[in-house]
């Protein structure tokens, strides 16, 4: 009997000692499982912290918000303890966003619970943007019960997506309307003169010897008088009037209900408003003229393509006499046909940009020791639909006047990519056009897609003209430089054509001098030539730049050129231009 009573309570004992481990694995379970939760918590509680954000919970039945995560977000508001209530919250938004918020809480068929909004407010220093991302929660009856989600500051976004925009259709420098913009524009305005048989008129107002201006005091007197002269034009504009940069010297004036007999007056007061009175700059008092040219609308032109053209051929009639001219765009049976071709070259252009008829033909740059190809120019090429090739120099001149070499250089630059990408052992150079060079718009759409594709950017160099180069000096001395930070290379082209000294080449951070090929070309029969470029190789190895002679046409040539230091060759005895060379074939 005491044998079974000690065996029963030892069975007691197991089972007792089971049901106690039972609970207490439960109980170690529960604990786990909330220290885990409580980790994912914590984690997410620091992963929103670090992103800035904040998290809130507004209850919408006692209006009260609670919120977690970035104390800073708060201190936005100019009283942040009062921002407990949606009441608050609404407050502080404008009208129209507020609008949109009560409008998400009110709706009664909801597709999709989330949603996200950005509205302006007003900070203790002044003004910032706030982006919320947040769910609608039902309740009872299907109504929005709560709205959860995070908040957080992007006011530095804005500001970068707003200076994109910005550059997009304006110029940086004087903030007037850029060229492309200022096209929309008058296309505008020339088809509600065409519905409303109504005329308005186009002017061209160049800045006289700017040139000379940058020469004698230096590119940043003469951006203060670019900036200057824009302002004295648009002043004198009535407010339907506009106003835009076209060019590094120019402006165009769109100028509403306008009369043929009244364009003589209206060029003599944009004249006067800029001669009338010295311009102010850093370096003390700068006199400034202007000549004009103008275009009478419809009549004159039936496109915004066409006006610009003809306002351009106008200027130059009045440039022809000196300072301070004017002249308007009349019909000869000469400059027609001129146009005519020009437009028809326009439309070969966008053509071969839709059907894939831009080419390139690869020149190589030579090695002057080892006569080995280093790299390889990319020269552009437009093949037309007969089949038969045309340079450059047949329809890059006219992108230029047409407004349309953005999209040229664009396709350039998608082209040589692309050939790099396939090819990772070349080296290739392209080539920007002097109007491409002065858009910040577009210089910056340049870096961003040498970013996208950083990893074949050290093999690629960049060739600015000396002209372009000097032309918008600050823009292009930035845009070099972001360049070089992401590997690229950076050359300056028909070095010796312009008047850029190597201080201005080092202040760009170039790589390498190419030689002028008019500086080249019949160079052993030529002293003056042969000293030119011998002090030229002289000073650039002084500033540890390369140099690269262009045009290179005989052997003589090239052992001349190696004997005065320069580092690489480019010209038709060291190899043509060829559309398919052997690397690319492999």
């Amino acid at each position: 009997m005491t044998r079974q009573r000690s065996r029963a309570q030892q069975r007691d004992r197991n089972n007792g000692g089971i049901v106690h481990g039972q609970a207490l694995q439960r109980k170690l379970r529960k604990g786990l499982n909330g220290l885990a939760q409580a980790s994912e918590a914590e984690r997410l509680r620091l992963a929103v912290l670090g992103a800035k954000e904040a998290v809130f919970d507004w209850t919408l039945s006692d209006d009260r918000i609670v919120w977690d995560g970035a104390p800073g977000f708060l201190e936005l508001h100019p009283r942040p303890e009062r921002l407990r209530s949606g009441a608050a919250l609404l407050a502080w938004m404008n009208t129209k966003s507020r609008e949109v918020l009560c409008a998400l809480i009110d709706e009664t068929e909801i597709d999709d619970p989330a949603f996200a909004l950005e509205f302006p407010v007003t900070t203790r220093e002044g003004s910032a943007f706030v982006e919320m991302r947040a769910v609608r929660l039902l309740g009872p009856g299907d109504t929005i019960e709560r709205i959860a989600g995070i908040m957080r500051d992007v006011t530095e976004r804005r500001k970068r997506e707003d200076r994109l925009s910005y550059l997009a259709t304006r110029d940086e420098l004087t903030g007037h309307l850029n060229r492309t913009r200022l096209r929309e524009e008058l296309s505008r305005k020339i088809a509600s003169a065409k519905t409303e048989e109504r005329s308005c008129a186009y002017f061209v107002a160049a800045i006289d010897k700017l040139a000379v201006i940058n020469e004698t005091y230096g590119f940043d007197i003469a951006d203060d008088v670019l900036v200057a002269t824009g302002k004295r034009l648009e002043d004198s504009l009535r407010t339907s009037d506009v106003i835009g940069r076209t060019a590094g010297n120019k402006f165009g004036v769109i100028v509403s209900d306008c009369g043929e007999e009244e364009m003589a007056a209206i060029a003599e007061r944009l004249a006067a408003s800029v001669r009338s009175e010295v311009i102010q700059t850093r370096a003390g008092m700068v006199s400034a003229t202007i000549s004009i040219g103008a275009v009478w609308l419809p009549e004159g032109a039936s496109t915004s393509q066409e006006a610009m053209l003809r306002a351009e051929e106008a200027i130059e009639k009045a440039r022809s006499s000196g300072r301070n001219g004017f002249a308007v765009y009349a019909k000869s049976a000469q400059r027609e046909s001129a146009r005519r071709r020009l437009m028809t070259i326009a439309d070969d252009i966008v053509a071969a940009l839709k059907e894939d008829r831009l080419v390139f033909a690869y020149q190589p740059i030579v090695d002057a020791k080892s006569r080995e190809a280093k790299h390889w120019e990319c020269l552009l090429r437009l093949k037309r639909t007969d089949g038969t090739i045309a340079t450059a120099g047949e329809f890059i001149p006219a992108a230029e006047q047409l407004g349309l070499v953005r999209l040229v250089d664009r396709r350039v630059l998608e082209m040589a990519v692309q050939k790099l990408h396939a090819h990772p052992d070349v080296r290739l150079s392209i080539n920007v056009s002097g109007t491409t060079a002065g858009d910040p718009s577009w210089l910056q759409s340049f870096i961003s897609y040498v970013k996208e594709n950083r990893e074949v950017a050290e093999r690629m160099t960049l060739e600015l003209t000396e002209t372009a180069a000097i032309h918008a000096f600050e823009e292009n001395a930035k845009f070099v430089s972001r360049l070089r930070d992401m590997g690229c290379r950076v050359a300056i082209d028909d070095f010796g054509a312009g008047f850029t000294s190597f201080r201005n080449l080092q202040m760009l951070r170039v790589d390498t001098v190419k030689i002028d090929g008019a500086y080249v070309k019949g160079l052993t029969s030529s002293p003056d030539n042969q000293i030119f470029v011998r002090t030229l190789v002289e000073l650039a190895k002084n500033f540890r730049l390369e140099t690269v002679a262009e045009w290179v046409g005989t052997e003589d040539e090239a052992k001349m050129l190696e004997s005065f230091g320069v580092d690489y060759f480019q010209g038709f005895y060291l190899g043509q231009p060829d559309l398919a060379p052997e690397w690319l074939k492999e």
